[in-house]
């Protein structure tokens, strides 16, 4: 039987999730609130909108390819409450510890290391080449961008942004809904709604 998934949002970020997918030997529906506006990604056609996929109402698996952390948690809690089921989709060259736990909704991009008793939350993305090291914990609809290396015990709260090529000491913590620059070093905990960047990391602003 064909296994079907609706990926939501018809970006760069959904392009990798659809090869990903097909790798895993889905067929894959493009849905994008852009539509009709917009009609393909490369080769795809785009379905319909956001809506036009709630209104079908067949439980269709689904992941939502949106980069923004609050949209994805936004989208993510409409469609669950229609019936349709978050699913979690993993690169077949990551490296996932039999010990490990990963949520629903959450994609694992190629490269990517997650090691023992590590948590990853619900609708996260753990990018391409990231290390997620022993016993951290990634809170819901976060971001661990591409080459990130999380040392052991970490934890990210929910809907935080790990920047590119960043690194993080064992045992600290980042809080919820923060941001942290492309290339940092975080030695120090960050606490909730900041943004910070630098070498070592330094918390700059409040994060709306």
């Amino acid at each position: 039987m064909t296994k079907q998934l609706a990926i939501v949002g018809a970006s760069g970020h959904g392009k990798v999730i659809a090869d990903i997918a097909e790798q895993l030997g889905f067929v894959v529906k493009f849905y994008d609130d852009a539509y009709p506006n917009k009609t393909y990604i490369e080769h795809w056609p785009i379905q319909g909108t956001c809506a036009d996929l709630v209104a079908l109402n067949n439980n269709m698996s689904v992941v939502i390819a949106i980069g923004n952390n609050t949209i994805r948690k936004d989208k993510a809690l409409l469609l669950q409450q229609h019936g349709f089921s978050l699913i979690s989709l993993i690169h077949p060259t990551a490296v996932i510890s039999q010990y490990a736990a990963i949520a629903e909704g959450t994609v694992i991009f190629a490269g990517a290391v997650i090691n023992a008793f590590a948590k990853v939350g619900v609708g996260c993305i753990i990018n391409t080449a990231a290390v997620v090291e022993h016993d951290c914990i990634i809170s819901d609809f976060t971001h661990i961008c591409p080459n990130v290396a999380l040392a052991g015990g970490v934890v990210v709260g929910s809907k935080s942004w790990v920047g590119i090529g960043s690194q993080v000491k064992q045992l600290v913590t980042i809080g919820d809904n923060c941001l942290i620059g492309a290339g940092s070093t975080v030695v120090k905990n960050i606490p909730d709604n900041v943004t910070a960047f630098g070498s070592p990391a330094i918390a700059k602003a409040s994060k709306a």
